[in-house]
């Protein structure tokens, strides 16, 4: 639902009441992930989507039932028709399900707080109960980054362990369903919690002032990421060559790095080719819990710059994470095509996909995502 908070927080304002249809499962080559919402007012107003296209029609009427009759929030499953090309499933071949329900602006107050944090950027989840008794499907709770958490799933154990489980989710900046209580469905009952994820943009930290980083930030920053330029001469490292950072700083790199923030979202891409810059960057970008670093450079510049940090004793565990020469062979040459072919090989590694063209493969396009350590994933 997060994806239309704009939309959602005017009609709470208004005191809209509408229907929310989110996709709570899916299965196979689906177009959209979990999480993804469509809602229609009382006049007949939808916002975003659940399939790119394919089931919007049979979802609008879904969500106009539950509008006009009101009761519990109804569930809808779509799949591929091999017998009627046009009828309500999913040209693509995946499985998908929906839950729609009605939302009463006045009664889920904490969802304005939710909707408010999204749209100024701040880091905020909502858990929201997709499976479970009759009588709780369909509730939320907001669970800002910081701060104590806002309505109730009808459990305060509960409660407790949505909380938990959904600050982890938003620290890895996941959607994804979780499940809590008894398996032996007695008291208190098993719940299958979708949390909606809304976290701090991943970083892109691009080290090197050169054309190729100026197009890396552009696609870094269309991709989603907070961009940062880092480099050590300041001449070149100015926020009028690099209109799309977020960040320009001058400094050695290595120091820059060992005093800036990462985590498990985080790409660093070396872009320097100068030895005195990488060599101690990547040294310490290699024990970072960081999800990529490239370094750019021809396959001599590669094994030279292997066999230096060998020399520094960098262990092969750690040199194993490097990705050098950066990037996906495309045969890309200008700076515009080398940034794609970084940009394909940071989402390739952050997705575990393969890189190679879907045309040459078999089986579902879109893999299910990890779970992650410590967190009971629901199927």
């Amino acid at each position: 639902m997060l994806n239309i908070a704009d939309t959602l927080r005017r009609w709470c304002h208004e005191a809209r009441p509408f229907a929310l249809a989110t996709v709570v499962h899916v299965s196979g080559s689906a177009p959209l992930p979990v999480g993804t919402a469509l809602a229609v007012d009382t006049d007949g107003t939808a916002v975003g989507g659940i399939s790119g296209g394919c089931v919007e029609a049979a979802v609008y009427e879904l969500c106009q039932q539950v509008l006009a009759h009101g009761g519990p929030p109804a569930r809808a499953s779509f799949g591929y028709s091999d017998d009627d090309a046009f009828a309500s499933g999913l040209t693509c071949g995946g499985e998908i399900e929906v839950l729609a329900q009605r939302v009463e602006p006045a009664a889920e107050p904490h969802l304005v707080a939710a909707f408010e944090a999204v749209l100024a950027g701040r880091p905020t989840a909502v858990a929201h109960i997709v499976d479970g008794p009759d009588e709780l499907v369909g509730r939320t709770l907001h669970v800002p980054g910081e701060g104590p958490h806002d309505g109730t799933l009808g459990s305060g154990g509960d409660d407790r362990q949505v909380v938990a489980q959904a600050r982890a989710l938003l620290r890895a900046g996941r959607t994804a369903c979780i499940e809590v209580g008894d398996d032996a469905g007695t008291c208190p009952p098993k719940l299958t919690v979708l949390v909606h994820a809304h976290a701090l943009r991943p970083r892109m930290l691009i080290f090197g002032a050169v054309d190729f980083a100026s197009a890396l930030s552009q696609a870094g920053r269309f991709l989603g990421y907070s961009v940062t330029i880092c480099d050590a001469r300041p001449v070149f490292t100015t926020a009028a060559r690099f209109p799309h950072a977020d960040e320009v700083v001058t400094d050695w790199p290595h120091r820059y790095l060992a005093a800036t923030e990462t985590d498990a979202r985080t790409a660093v891409c070396v872009l320097t080719h100068d030895a005195k810059f990488d060599i101690p960057l990547l040294r310490l970008a290699l024990t970072l819990p960081v999800c990529y670093v490239g370094a750019m450079g021809s396959r001599r510049t590669h094994e030279h710059r292997i066999g230096l940090l060998r020399e520094a004793d960098v262990p092969q565990v750690q040199l194993a994470r490097l990705h050098s020469p950066i990037g996906l062979d495309l045969g890309a040459r200008t700076p515009e095509e080398t940034a794609i072919s970084i940009t394909a090989e940071i989402i390739a590694h952050a997705n575990r996909g393969t890189g190679r063209p879907l045309s040459h493969g078999t089986g579902p396009i879109h893999q299910p995502a990890q779970p992650l350590p410590g967190l009971a994933m629901a199927p």
